[in-house]
Protein backbone atom coordinates (compact mmCIF):
# COMPACT_ATOMS: atom_id res chain seq x y z
CA UNK A 1 0.00 0.00 0.00
CA UNK A 2 1.07 3.36 -1.00
CA UNK A 3 1.04 6.39 1.42
CA UNK A 4 1.12 9.96 0.58
CA UNK A 5 2.67 12.71 2.14
CA UNK A 6 4.14 15.82 2.02
CA UNK A 7 7.98 16.40 1.95
CA UNK A 8 9.62 20.55 3.13
CA UNK A 9 12.44 21.31 2.12
CA UNK A 10 14.05 23.78 4.58
CA UNK A 11 18.14 25.43 4.59
CA UNK A 12 18.38 24.20 8.42
CA UNK A 13 15.47 24.78 9.94
CA UNK A 14 12.81 22.07 9.88
CA UNK A 15 13.34 20.92 13.37
CA UNK A 16 11.97 24.47 14.61
CA UNK A 17 9.42 24.77 12.09
CA UNK A 18 8.29 20.87 12.73
CA UNK A 19 8.03 22.12 16.13
CA UNK A 20 6.01 24.94 15.69
CA UNK A 21 3.63 23.21 13.03
CA UNK A 22 2.83 20.89 15.59
CA UNK A 23 2.32 23.27 18.46
CA UNK A 24 -0.22 25.43 16.74
CA UNK A 25 -2.14 22.44 14.85
CA UNK A 26 -4.35 20.67 17.16
CA UNK A 27 -3.97 16.76 16.92
CA UNK A 28 -0.54 16.84 15.40
CA UNK A 29 3.13 15.78 17.17
CA UNK A 30 6.60 14.63 16.49
CA UNK A 31 7.63 11.67 15.07
CA UNK A 32 11.23 11.45 15.05
CA UNK A 33 14.29 13.32 14.65
CA UNK A 34 17.33 12.13 12.34
CA UNK A 35 20.67 13.61 12.64
CA UNK A 36 23.78 13.72 10.37
CA UNK A 37 26.51 11.91 11.46
CA UNK A 38 29.25 13.53 12.73
CA UNK A 39 31.65 12.86 9.96
CA UNK A 40 28.73 13.54 7.35
CA UNK A 41 30.86 14.80 4.27
CA UNK A 42 29.68 18.30 3.38
CA UNK A 43 27.24 18.06 6.45
CA UNK A 44 27.40 20.04 9.37
CA UNK A 45 26.52 17.83 12.85
CA UNK A 46 22.76 18.40 13.86
CA UNK A 47 19.30 17.77 12.55
CA UNK A 48 19.41 16.05 8.87
CA UNK A 49 15.38 15.24 8.57
CA UNK A 50 12.20 15.30 10.91
CA UNK A 51 8.91 13.03 10.44
CA UNK A 52 5.44 15.20 12.26
CA UNK A 53 2.22 14.58 11.80
CA UNK A 54 -0.19 17.99 11.47
CA UNK A 55 -3.41 16.79 12.27
CA UNK A 56 -3.07 13.18 11.05
CA UNK A 57 -1.53 13.98 7.99
CA UNK A 58 2.22 12.77 7.89
CA UNK A 59 5.27 15.26 6.64
CA UNK A 60 8.66 14.99 6.20
CA UNK A 61 10.73 17.72 6.58
CA UNK A 62 14.67 17.72 5.41
CA UNK A 63 17.18 20.00 6.01
CA UNK A 64 18.62 20.57 2.78
CA UNK A 65 20.57 24.05 2.26
CA UNK A 66 19.58 27.28 0.98
CA UNK A 67 18.88 25.50 -2.82
CA UNK A 68 14.81 25.59 -2.81
CA UNK A 69 13.28 28.19 -0.83
CA UNK A 70 9.20 27.50 -0.68
CA UNK A 71 7.21 28.83 -3.32
CA UNK A 72 3.41 29.65 -3.17
CA UNK A 73 3.28 26.97 -5.27
CA UNK A 74 2.78 24.61 -2.40
CA UNK A 75 0.14 25.67 0.65
CA UNK A 76 -1.31 23.62 3.79
CA UNK A 77 -4.70 24.42 3.90
CA UNK A 78 -6.60 24.12 7.33
CA UNK A 79 -10.04 24.66 7.62
CA UNK A 80 -11.60 25.47 10.94
CA UNK A 81 -14.95 25.59 12.20
CA UNK A 82 -15.25 29.52 13.78
CA UNK A 83 -13.60 32.84 13.32
CA UNK A 84 -11.93 32.17 16.59
CA UNK A 85 -9.63 29.67 15.38
CA UNK A 86 -9.30 31.54 12.30
CA UNK A 87 -7.68 34.22 14.16
CA UNK A 88 -5.94 32.17 16.17
CA UNK A 89 -4.20 30.18 13.83
CA UNK A 90 -3.60 33.31 11.16
CA UNK A 91 -2.20 35.42 14.39
CA UNK A 92 0.33 32.04 15.35
CA UNK A 93 1.29 31.61 11.28
CA UNK A 94 1.81 35.20 10.96
CA UNK A 95 4.12 35.48 13.30
CA UNK A 96 7.76 36.36 13.80
CA UNK A 97 8.42 37.40 10.69
CA UNK A 98 4.83 35.89 8.66
CA UNK A 99 3.57 37.87 5.98
CA UNK A 100 -0.57 38.18 5.37
CA UNK A 101 -1.75 36.98 2.47
CA UNK A 102 -4.86 38.03 0.65
CA UNK A 103 -8.19 35.53 0.38
CA UNK A 104 -7.26 34.01 3.50
CA UNK A 105 -3.63 33.03 2.66
CA UNK A 106 -0.63 33.99 5.10
CA UNK A 107 3.18 32.72 4.23
CA UNK A 108 4.93 31.94 7.97
CA UNK A 109 8.56 32.80 9.18
CA UNK A 110 9.83 29.91 7.23
CA UNK A 111 8.25 31.51 3.72
CA UNK A 112 5.24 28.22 3.66
CA UNK A 113 2.02 29.24 1.98
CA UNK A 114 -0.50 28.33 4.63
CA UNK A 115 -4.39 28.91 3.34
CA UNK A 116 -6.81 29.12 6.56
CA UNK A 117 -10.47 28.72 5.41
CA UNK A 118 -13.45 28.90 7.36
CA UNK A 119 -15.86 25.97 6.79
CA UNK A 120 -18.63 28.10 6.06
CA UNK A 121 -16.98 29.23 2.50
CA UNK A 122 -17.58 26.37 0.47
CA UNK A 123 -21.08 26.75 1.56
CA UNK A 124 -21.60 30.27 0.51
CA UNK A 125 -19.25 30.19 -2.40
CA UNK A 126 -21.23 27.24 -3.49
CA UNK A 127 -24.63 28.41 -2.81
CA UNK A 128 -27.26 27.57 -5.51
CA UNK A 129 -27.78 31.16 -5.62
CA UNK A 130 -25.37 32.70 -7.97
CA UNK A 131 -26.04 36.36 -6.66
CA UNK A 132 -25.17 35.40 -3.28
CA UNK A 133 -22.28 32.73 -4.38
CA UNK A 134 -21.03 35.82 -6.18
CA UNK A 135 -20.77 38.27 -2.91
CA UNK A 136 -19.25 36.18 -0.78
CA UNK A 137 -16.43 35.09 -3.50
CA UNK A 138 -16.27 39.31 -3.93
CA UNK A 139 -15.93 39.45 -0.02
CA UNK A 140 -13.54 37.18 0.17
CA UNK A 141 -11.22 38.38 -2.69
CA UNK A 142 -10.85 41.63 -1.07
CA UNK A 143 -9.74 40.49 2.36
CA UNK A 144 -6.86 38.98 3.80
CA UNK A 145 -7.57 37.50 7.17
CA UNK A 146 -11.27 35.79 6.59
CA UNK A 147 -14.26 37.09 8.57
CA UNK A 148 -16.71 34.94 8.86
CA UNK A 149 -19.17 37.56 9.63
CA UNK A 150 -18.30 39.54 7.15
CA UNK A 151 -18.55 37.10 4.41
CA UNK A 152 -21.91 36.14 5.65
CA UNK A 153 -23.26 39.33 5.82
CA UNK A 154 -22.13 39.81 1.95
CA UNK A 155 -23.49 36.29 0.80
CA UNK A 156 -27.02 38.20 2.55
CA UNK A 157 -26.80 41.39 0.37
Amino acid sequence: MSRVSPFLWFDDQAEQAAEFYVSVIPNSRMLDVSRFAPDAPGQAAGVSRVRFELDGVGVMALNGGPLFPFTEAFSFSVTVDDQAEVDRLWDALTSDGGEPGQCGWLKDRWGLSWQIVPSVLDELISDPDPARSNRAVQAMLSMGKLDIAALRAAADG
